[in-house]
């Protein structure tokens, strides 16, 4: 029975369909800058070799099938996804950055996505889309060689960049503050609506978990936290119950910094804010544990210097072993 399992998360960085137009300041894609983009992404899949890949920012499925066709691992892999949900107003298809999952591990059922928030959480009246996540999480029921169902929650949570609203001026430094304040608080409310969905598979069946992704924010940041879901109640011995941990904290033997542990460059300062995090399952101290955390690195290389067809991300793969 293979008994190491390899987890990984990579935010690919606006994979889509040559011509297609993203963003107001971002270029379509040539046909050579995609087959430079689908070349690059195929060979970093590679080079992860992981058994089960949540990715992030990913516009076309299609894009993403040609990636896997280019590699050399991943030709005959399960993709996990969906496209973007229509227009609320015009009915017409989006184009916005969704999750997926490709995985060489069977599915004991088909992926799920989670578009809307769940009964109770909300964005504050007046906000843009506020039942919803931005990127809908994915959820994919991953079959272990021991037949050990694990649920994987592939996420990309609201980043920090300044939500303005129309007619806001940018060199405004009150209407920036208050722009920064307005991704903030979907980021929070984004990862209270994680949290209360994690909390109820719980409830439905307790087994084991792995969320990862695109958190846009460091490991001990309140939002990251709250995912983590710390500091609830519970029954003497069940302390661990429920709570996520981040793996890079639980590996075997010292914390190994040799890989230079960071998934992003900005202005010179390096941070991490993509993770994996695992359910007690996989922690020493639980008496339910199933494996241990063996390792995690960051591929991370070609980002000193920044390659076009390259993502902006590093990416994370961590080693588990079932015991």
């Amino acid at each position: 029975m293979q008994q190491e399992i390899r987890f990984a998360t990579f935010n690919v960085c606006n994979l889509s369909q040559p011509g297609a137009k993203l963003y107001d300041n971002l270029a379509p894609l040539t046909e050579a800058g995609y087959e430079a983009k689908v070349a690059w992404t195929a060979q970093q899949l590679d080079a992860l070799d992981a058994d089960v890949i949540g990715l992030q920012e990913i516009f076309s499925l299609a894009a993403l099938r040609d990636v896997m066709a280019r590699s050399q691992r991943y030709r005959d892999a399960t993709l996990a996804g969906f496209e973007p949900p229509p227009d609320p107003v015009t009915g017409a298809p989006r184009l916005t950055p969704e999750v997926a999952l490709i995985t060489r591990l069977p599915l004991a059922a088909p992926a799920q996505a989670y578009i809307m928030f769940p009964e109770g959480v909300a964005l504050p009246e007046g906000s843009r889309d506020a039942d919803r996540f931005a990127r809908a999480p994915l959820h994919a029921q991953v079959v272990l060689p021991n037949e050990q169902i694990v649920d994987v929650v592939v996420i990309h949570l609201k980043s920090k960049r300044p939500d303005y609203r129309n007619g806001d001026v940018g060199d405004d430094p009150m209407l920036h503050a208050q722009a920064n304040l307005r991704s903030l608080i979907r980021r929070g409310t984004e990862a209270v609506a994680l949290r209360a969905l994690l909390s109820a598979m719980d409830k439905v069946e307790r087994r084991p978990r792995v969320v990862l992704g695109d958190f846009n924010d460091t490991v001990d940041a309140v939002t990251t936290t709250i995912v983590m879901g710390a500091g609830g109640a519970c029954e003497p011995g069940e302390e661990l119950h429920g709570q996520l941990f981040d793996c890079r904290h639980l590996q075997s033997g010292q914390e190994q910094r040799g890989d230079g542990g960071y998934t992003i460059t900005h202005e010179g300062r390096h941070a991490t804010i993509d993770h994996v995090l695992v359910s007690e399952e996989f922690h020493p101290a639980s008496r339910h544990v199933l494996g241990e955390v063996v390792q995690v690195s960051y591929l991370n290389q070609h980002l000193q210097p920044q390659q076009p067809e390259a993502s902006d991300h590093g990416q994370v793969l961590v080693r588990l072993r079932l015991h």
